[in-house]
């Protein structure tokens, strides 16, 4: 099985929706610069990966890398409803970041089918009830779809003709995971890059330099976006903490100078969060 560090094991999700498409129809030609998903749930699609067209039925999972084109399309009398789901911040260890490793887009499970598809239904009845805290449920959810993936021997099949990172290029990924796994543990406190170049005994600018390479951006940036997400989960989870105190448990003094990041992340204000839970 392809190896996640638990530690670290924490994908940004961009969307999960759901449809149902009737033929004749045919989409358009793109592709993404991060990783999705798409679940045949039901029905029949007709894919086209690159330029090789694929009739895909029910059950049957398409994991689109980063820059990988396709696009399905329907004839008359065809139909299928698809679970569609957009994410990244991935690392599997020995594998380029935001990457699956298989040979092909498409992938018919086999040991973890059932249980994959019963994931599949959890995700659709939590968008469907929307109780408070289902965006932290559903991001549960595709996590355990994306190991229910790594677990299946039909994935674990094609690992061995994989892509993997150069010796030097797995070392550079040990050490963003382990600069990842300090910023998760210390997002409350005092982090510079000078402090992380005392942890790691590495130069700060070799430090910012290798993690933008691997991240795309700074890891002052990177503590940015989890305590952001730490105050956000708190604000939707307790309508009692003020926005003074978010600030506080997640490592910044200043209220003022936390909302307006919070605002200009997330395009709304933390007490505007905290009065829709009231």
């Amino acid at each position: 099985m392809l190896q996640l560090n638990t530690k670290t094991f924490n994908p940004e999700i961009l969307y999960v929706f759901d449809y149902e498409n009737i033929g004749p129809t045919t989409n358009k030609h793109h592709c993404h610069d991060f990783l999705e998903l798409s679940i045949v749930l039901d029905g029949s699609v007709d894919y086209v990966i690159g330029d090789q067209k694929t009739r895909i039925p029910e059950k049957t999972l398409l994991l689109f890398n980063p820059g990988v084109y396709h696009h399905e399309s329907y004839e008359a009398g065809m139909s299928a409803t698809q679970l569609h789901i957009g994410f990244r911040n991935l690392t599997l260890h020995g594998v380029p970041r935001d990457r699956f490793p298989f040979t092909s887009s498409i992938i018919k499970l086999t040991d973890f089918e059932a249980p994959f598809f019963d994931v599949c239904k959890a995700i659709l009845l939590e968008k469907a009830t929307a109780y408070p805290g289902y965006d932290l449920m559903i991001k549960a959810l595709v996590m355990k779809l994306i190991v229910l993936i790594l677990r299946d021997s039909a994935t674990s099949q094609l690992e061995t003709n994989a892509l993997k990172l150069s010796y030097e290029a797995q070392e550079k990924q040990i050490m963003i995971e382990h600069i990842i796994d300090y910023l998760e543990a210390h997002h409350d406190e005092e982090v510079s890059l000078s402090t992380l170049s005392q942890t790691l005994y590495m130069s700060p600018t070799y430090i910012s330099r290798v993690f933008k390479e691997e991240t795309g951006e700074s890891p002052i940036n990177y503590l940015i976006k989890i305590r952001l997400a730490r105050a956000k989960a708190l604000l939707k989870s307790n309508a009692n903490i003020t926005v003074k105190e978010a600030a506080n448990q997640v490592g910044y003094s200043d209220a003022f100078y936390f909302s307006k990041l919070f605002k200009k992340y997330y395009g709304k204000s933390p007490s505007t969060l905290l009065r829709r839970h009231k």
